[in-house]
């Protein structure tokens, strides 16, 4: 028995056909906690492996109104509170004059939180990773596919998940340690 943690266990696939293959057969096998890797996007990998939609757009959205409401009470407390000037007979409370600035504010406010929401999501900036370990992983940028399935997954079981995994048609499977 090892004294390290492991990460998950890692298979390797020669091409893309392959690895949805797998990761649709894992995915319907239980495990959920995984991940694919290849040197150019699958299509069709994210949804074999199971993944929902993401809540990226709804960050965006809330930046958005943030930044309009924002952007537009910003205007109105400088025009009608703080410096109410009359200027030309206009009312203090001028929302045709408002519209450009808080439209510029509501996009500015939405690509932050799109930049910040997906650095947050993603789990950015990770300078490290358990996958690291591993000497082939670096064949991922090349021209190999990896299917990893975390340990943290609720039905992994170390021997059971690697007989599973070598039973995909992959050239191996190595543990990750942490």
């Amino acid at each position: 028995m090892s004294l390290v943690p492991v990460y998950g266990l890692l298979a390797e696939f020669d091409n893309p056909t392959d690895l949805l293959l797998a990761a649709r057969r894992a995915h319907e096998e239980g495990y959920r906690k995984m991940d694919g890797y290849s040197p150019f996007p699958v299509e069709g990998l994210a949804e074999a492996m199971g993944f929902e939609r993401d809540r990226m757009p709804l960050v965006v959205l809330i930046g958005g109104l943030l930044g309009c409401v924002g952007g537009y009470l910003m205007q109105w407390w400088i025009s009608a509170v703080s410096y109410p000037i009359n200027s030309g007979g206009k009312p203090y409370n001028s929302w045709p004059a408002f519209l450009v600035v808080t439209f510029e504010v509501t996009i500015l406010c939405a690509a932050l939180s799109a930049l910040f929401g997906m650095l947050g999501l993603n789990g950015l900036p990770m300078p490290y990773h358990p996958l690291f370990h591993s000497a082939r992983f670096e064949f991922a940028t090349r021209d190999r596919f990896f299917l990893c399935i975390e340990a943290s997954d609720p039905r992994f079981e170390l021997t059971q998940t690697r007989r599973f995994l070598e039973g995909l048609g992959g050239h191996g499977v190595s543990e990750v340690p942490y």
